[in-house]
């Protein structure tokens, strides 16, 4: 509540201390205040998708218009409130990549899905805001075209790197996103500043070259796209970069020095599932859609499905080298998926002997209905 002889800067400074206290006391790690105004992301994301580089991901063609400006999505707002949720891993997210017998999970989806983490939050949050203040209120937490990194550089929460992902100097590369928006007149803080310099850790670490520049990601050569959002088979040229990942893809985010000072999360429900931490690769390869849906209940990947996720443990089978491990890959020979057999006869033209590939491709590949099916058959 305001005092008498408060003046309206003292008054919206006290608002903005009360939003971000309240924001603290309920998980956020990083809060920030951004006005409307989107810079120049208009002409980086036309730029972007002039180029090519979001592939199949249709969607930010389609929303465009409203992602390339907040106004575009919501001509009342006056302030954003960024907040951020710190996710840091308790150990180096590239440690399993020395075991290729395991599978490699991105750091951010070993927990329950950060979306309904910060949801839950937000919407206190937000609904706080709106009684308090008697003001309208949006919350998004990557579930609409919002241009989130920029936002929170705007805001003060990090700067966007060279590998193009928020970077903060207290949590380094681990933090999740979310905004409210309102139609309060709260003022900007101080955008973040670039403090990358002359570093380009990240983009040497990428396997598949996926960064055409600094501060420009091909997502069409990003493990990430390419175990998540791409829906079809994965073009052989990224199979092998893509060691045992089968889920994402920390690496440019795990070199970047300013994880020196990043901290483990904190947050409970962010912490990894024991089934995360070091899993099985035959373990996984052997998940019907029913137990794929009751391991991943409640977590991102289930949104994957099971075939996309068999699919990219096959390619991380076909790079371990383990011929034990071919035992996994016959058996999903004649699976209902086209694109699961596909795979598997990539993985087992890559650990077994000429002679042991050839008898199961007289075997199974004519037999096949599916041309990419064969095509893998023909291939190997």
């Amino acid at each position: 509540m305001s005092s008498p002889g408060q003046s309206s800067a003292d008054i919206t400074d006290d608002i903005r201390g009360d939003i971000r206290d309240q924001a603290l006391k309920l998980g956020f790690d990083a809060v920030g205040f951004s006005g409307p105004d989107s810079g120049d992301t208009a002409k980086r994301l036309g730029d972007y998708i002039s180029s090519g580089y979001h592939g199949d991901m249709g969607w930010m063609e389609t929303t465009q218009e409203r992602r390339q400006s907040p106004r575009g999505l919501w001509p009342d707002v006056k302030s954003i409130i960024a907040v951020g949720m710190n996710y840091g891993p308790d150990e180096d997210p590239l440690l399993l990549q020395g075991h290729p017998d395991r599978a490699v999970v991105s750091a951010y989806a070993r927990g329950r899905d950060y979306h309904d983490v910060l949801k839950k939050q937000l919407r206190q949050l937000a609904r706080s805001i709106a009684e308090d203040w008697s003001c309208e209120v949006k919350l998004f937490v990557d579930t609409a075209p919002v241009m989130e990194k920029p936002i929170a550089q705007q805001a003060g929460l990090g700067w966007q790197g060279k590998h193009t992902n928020l970077v903060s100097r207290e949590f380094g590369s681990w933090l999740f996103l979310g905004e409210v928006f309102t139609t309060l007149d709260l003022g900007p803080d101080v955008p973040m500043q670039d403090h990358c310099g002359g570093c380009h850790r990240c983009i040497d670490a990428c396997p598949t070259a996926a960064f055409p520049a600094p501060y420009k990601l091909d997502a069409r050569r990003c493990i990430s796209y390419l175990t998540i959002e791409h829906g079809g088979h994965i073009p052989r040229e990224f199979r092998i970069p893509m060691g045992n990942r089968i889920y994402g893809c920390d690496d440019c985010l795990a070199v970047c020095p300013w994880n020196k000072f990043a901290t483990p999360t904190p947050h409970d429900a962010l912490m990894p599932h024991i089934h995360l931490r070091r899993p099985r690769l035959k373990d996984f390869a052997a998940l019907d859609d029913a137990s794929f849906r009751q391991v991943f209940s409640g977590s991102p990947v289930k949104r994957l499905g099971r075939d996309r996720f068999v699919r990219n443990v096959l390619i991380a089978i076909g790079n371990s080298g383990d011929v034990s491990l071919g035992a996994s890959a016959r058996a999903l020979l004649e699976d209902a998926s086209p694109l699961v057999r596909a795979m598997a006869v990539w993985a087992l033209a890559r650990l077994l002997t000429t002679e042991a590939f050839e008898t199961l491709r007289e075997e199974f590949a004519h037999a096949d209905p599916d041309p990419k099916v064969r095509g893998e058959w023909a291939a190997g």
